[in-house]
């Protein structure tokens, strides 16, 4: 069950909502082998990777339009109906953050304007171990179709019988990414990084995963791809008052903690016996859960804390800078508006985390750890870069000239301030 901590002072939070720290030296070290083995060894380590960790045996890591098919022909009707409505939600979403292309006169005969081009080859992590993550499928793959993308390389752990979880595999096909990997872990993402002989290297790397894949992505985005963001273990921070219910607080801290042993949950209270019944509340929800012992473990980590008001509440909530926000007071959508630091808000006693992370529309891949106080979750922007032009003509150079002149000149730069010169002296002599 959550520990409960009653009234910390400001220079006791950093300690309290202290994240699960990974044992980071072992860790390195491991996902530093994985990378050096993919890089020297292409298909090879990988299919020695498969067999070590996914105890699976194959003999091609494509997956074949065979098994595509296979893989919509065995998907349950109602669970494809389900993954049509997710998408439909995820792609009006994501589809309404096309920007319009903005051309600025900054002065007579001066014209500059910034275009999206899409990133032309990604790659998209999606976890199949312990929970097979095909809404993450969604997540990644419709943005970058919208965007444009020209290379969608999407990789995903095997089952130890060589096979992709079919929803996986439908919801590939529901988007339209048809290269897909049977490889996982930190070796996928290697693959991604430097390509394989099946492989193709991709320019920017999506996805969650665990600690290896998390380690893997910072590591490879030091040495020239791009990732999507710093990401960790998931969590939620709820906050909530004498109005909130209990059973509902409970069930959205639970679907949290049953992601992995080192997520994290935490619940900020200003009343006290709201604190309580959680607390009976995840004890009884629990019971029924398949991945009990994963929950416990995580709760293990995690904490509620009484504040004296929903002013110190949002102070905390902002220092922490929760992945997960849910605002269940009573006075939600006014809380709502304080908020600073936060990957996504949920609003409201009937809004749970589970809608974002399956079909409300927004995207579920946001910045863990904190990182929230600076990265924002995928968008539609994650897929593309903003390329600025700019065109001058003979009267735009002609008054705009003598300003970047006097400014090369003071910083010493002769080229730069030539590059100009020369312009306005054929001008001048009207050659």
């Amino acid at each position: 069950m959550l520990t409960i901590k009653k009234y910390p002072k400001p220079e006791q939070w950093a300690s309290i909502l202290q994240r699960p720290v990974l044992e980071t030296d072992f860790l390195e070290s491991a996902v530093r082998n994985i990378l050096t083995r993919v890089k020297a060894s292409g298909d090879k380590a990988l299919f020695e990777f498969n067999e070590q960790f996914d105890k699976s045996k194959i003999d091609a890591l494509q997956v074949s339009e065979d098994e595509l098919k296979s893989a919509d022909d065995s998907t349950d009707v109602t669970l494809k109906t389900a993954i049509k409505q997710a998408y439909e939600n995820i792609y009006t979403f994501h589809k309404e953050q096309k920007r319009e292309e903005l051309r600025v006169d900054t002065m007579p005969g001066v014209t500059c304007w910034r275009k999206a081009l899409p990133i032309e080859k990604v790659g998209l992590y999606i976890p199949g171990g312990t929970a097979p993550l095909f809404s993450s499928v969604l997540m990644l793959g419709i943005p970058a179709k919208i965007a444009g993308c020209s290379e969608i390389v999407l990789c995903t752990p095997p089952q130890p019988d060589g096979n992709i979880n079919p929803a996986i595999l439908y919801a590939a096909k529901l988007v339209g990414i048809t290269k897909v990997y049977k490889v996982g872990g930190a070796q996928a993402i290697a693959a991604m990084a430097y390509g394989t002989e099946s492989i193709a290297r991709v320019d920017k790397i999506f996805g969650p995963g665990n600690q290896y894949v998390t380690a893997a992505k910072q590591m490879v985005s030091l040495q020239g791809t791009a990732i999507d963001m710093p990401a960790g273990p998931s969590e939620v921070m709820v906050l909530a008052d004498e109005s909130s219910n209990a059973d509902f607080i409970a069930s959205d801290l639970l679907s949290q903690a049953e992601h992995g042993k080192d997520s994290q949950v935490v619940l900020l209270s200003t009343d006290e016996s709201l604190l309580e019944s959680v607390n009976k509340a995840i004890e009884k929800q629990i019971e029924s859960l398949p991945r009990k012992v994963i929950a416990v473990e995580s709760l293990s980590k995690s904490v509620g804390v009484l504040v004296k008001d929903t002013a110190e509440m949002m102070q905390m909530s902002n220092a922490y800078a929760p992945e997960h926000l849910i605002i269940a007071t009573k006075n939600a959508e006014t809380l709502a508006d304080q908020v600073i630091n936060a990957g996504s808000v949920f609003i409201g006693a009937f809004t749970p985390e589970s809608a974002g992370d399956y079909a409300s529309g927004t995207n579920h891949t946001l910045p863990t750890n904190g990182a929230a106080r600076a990265y924002s979750g995928v968008s539609l922007d994650s897929f593309t870069k903003q390329v600025t032009f700019q065109q001058i003509t003979e009267g735009g150079i002609k008054s705009l000239g003598p300003t970047i002149e006097l400014m090369a000149e003071a910083e010493e730069l002769a080229a730069h301030k030539n590059a100009v010169s020369l312009r306005l002296k054929y001008l001048e002599n009207g050659n």
